[in-house]
């Protein structure tokens, strides 16, 4: 039986509830209907996938072809569908916290990396307001550095074995109810509300989700 991914609708709404200022729980209700949708396509192409399996034949170009095959089309919208779901979960998961100035390794980390808090948070709004879609603070074993990624769709994330800890979502549904387009108050809202012990969670695991 193919994965199933777990719908935690309900267990972020629970917890984001009146603690996320001025981005408001119907903001967080209306966005969480998206995720939803995210979750259940990955599900349901990951069965279309199961059932594929059984028939699959890579000779038929049916099956299998770089220009258009049912393979292709499944596999290239399961990065898409997928990226919602993790992005989401990720961007859901770091709310809800005191915000100020990070705590723990990741401020070491940030001060190594940009050279203190505030210049993270320079460069982390930079970002946020440059992005169509996404932005994330991902971890790079190689460099041993944090890095604010800037990503236009679910699916132009990830940079293999960069560790993502915190996910910024830009899309207007994240936050035009409450602020139109001044997408740079809802970034400045977003960082009072980080939970700096979740995104130091994100940091220390090792893979699981």
């Amino acid at each position: 039986m193919a994965y199933q991914y777990a719908n935690r609708q309900e267990a972020f709404l629970a917890k984001l509830k009146g603690k996320t200022g001025k981005i408001s729980d119907k903001t967080h209700e209306e966005h969480l209907k998206l995720y939803t949708g995210y979750v259940n396509k990955t599900n349901a192409i990951l069965k279309e996938l199961e059932e594929l399996s059984k028939v699959l034949d890579p000779a038929n170009p049916a099956h299998a072809n770089q220009i258009f095959s049912t393979i292709r089309s499944l596999k290239v919208d399961f990065t898409f569908a997928i990226g919602g779901v993790i992005n989401h979960e990720i961007y859901f998961s770091i709310l809800g916290g005191a915000g100020g100035p990070a705590t723990g390794q990741v401020a070491e980390l940030i001060d190594k990396s940009f050279g203190g808090f505030e210049a993270y948070k320079k460069d982390l709004k930079a970002t946020g307001l440059a992005a169509r879609g996404w932005v994330w603070t991902g971890y790079d074993p190689g460099t041993g550095l944090l890095f604010n990624y800037l990503g236009d769709a679910q699916n132009t994330y990830p940079v293999w074995g960069v560790k993502p800890i915190l996910a910024l979502d830009t899309y207007e549904h994240a936050y035009y109810a409450d602020f139109y387009t001044n997408r740079g108050a809802y970034l400045d809202e977003f960082m009072q509300h980080v939970d700096w012990a979740e995104v130091n969670r994100l940091l220390a695991d090792k893979g699981s989700r």
